[in-house]
């Protein structure tokens, strides 16, 4: 897949706006997420594995990225500054492809996905205290519908799907699996 064909699919980054400024009426938290697209003999999407200490979402996968700060004027600072903290690559290492639709968690965040293409030159520097680990999973891969199941869960007293797939022993569920679904389809068009 060309890169040209993955800015195609997705909304320009131009439509990236800022997090309004009196904050949020709706009773939702701001959050944004950076989809690191690698591309080395094929495209890969970095993710990670929070670490089981953490109190939101312990062990985990997830993309770089979280809640937005007091000091995050857009979801495009957000997803940077939270990927720099996380695994430690830099803005400058980050070219900005465009985003897909908002998801709304039911933790109540409405995560914002932004899609960047990631020099392969980049160091990872993981912080250890959120990320136990970074992997790469081929795009490919993920590109692939029939890669997702639909699972039910019991939660706060009522029934609700997710979307979830596995790589490589890895369960990739909930939010980063809806969100790359999401992206699937965008991509398959």
């Amino acid at each position: 897949m060309k890169r040209e064909q993955i800015i195609r699919c997705l909304e320009p980054a131009s439509s990236i706006q800022h997090w309004p400024e009196q904050g949020r009426t709706d009773g939702l938290r701001d959050a944004a997420v950076l989809v690191p697209l690698v591309e080395r003999d094929e495209w890969h999407v970095l993710l990670t594995k929070r670490t089981d200490h953490l109190h939101h979402h312990p062990g985990q996968i997830s993309f770089p990225g979280g809640r937005a700060d007091s000091i995050d004027t857009s979801p495009l600072q957000t997803a940077l500054r939270e990927t720099q903290e996380e695994v430690g690559i830099d803005a400058r290492f980050i070219e900005i492809a465009g985003v897909i639709e908002p998801y709304l968690t039911v933790t109540r965040f409405n995560v914002v996905p932004i899609v960047g293409f990631v020099d392969p030159a980049f160091k990872l520097k993981i912080d250890s205290f959120e990320v136990a680990e970074a992997f790469e999973v081929p795009l490919a891969v993920l590109a692939d519908p029939l890669q997702y199941q639909r699972q039910k869960t019991f939660w706060q007293n009522q029934w609700r799907e997710y979307w979830e797939l596995t790589y490589q022993e890895q369960r990739i569920w909930g939010a980063t699996a809806a969100m790359l679904h999401a992206l699937c389809l965008r991509l398959k068009g």
